[in-house]
């Protein structure tokens, strides 16, 4: 899931030659103990158009994109009682953040409840 979030911003940035292709992922917890991923790149951005849509299942932004990865990754992290959503990045680009709890009681590795 991180992994869509990373490469989705590598790509975002080779489609800009404008300043410095920087990407930065942070992780901390909140002020109630979940944890936060953050996801910064310096593309090109997002026209608040596309944000709309962003995470709806087969809507891409790409020309040879499915429209499945953010749609995915919204779906695992929501599952796990987390949240997903992005937000412009300055002074250019994307910041796709998200949270989980750090003890979610229908937490499931390989279908073993665990608890």
């Amino acid at each position: 899931m991180i992994l869509n979030l990373i490469l989705n911003a590598i790509e975002a940035m080779s489609e800009t030659s404008e300043g410095p292709r920087e990407l930065l992922i942070s992780a901390e917890t909140t002020e109630s103990g979940d944890a936060l991923v953050a996801v910064r790149d310096s593309g090109p951005g997002l026209a608040p158009a596309t944000v709309e849509n962003l995470f709806k299942a087969f809507h891409t932004t790409k020309p040879n994109g499915l429209g499945l990865g953010l749609s995915i990754c919204r779906s695992i992290i929501e599952a796990h009682g987390g949240r997903l959503w992005v937000s412009a990045n300055s002074p250019r680009g994307a910041v796709f953040q998200f949270t989980l709890p750090s003890h979610h009681p229908a937490a499931r590795v390989c279908g073993v409840k665990h608890g």
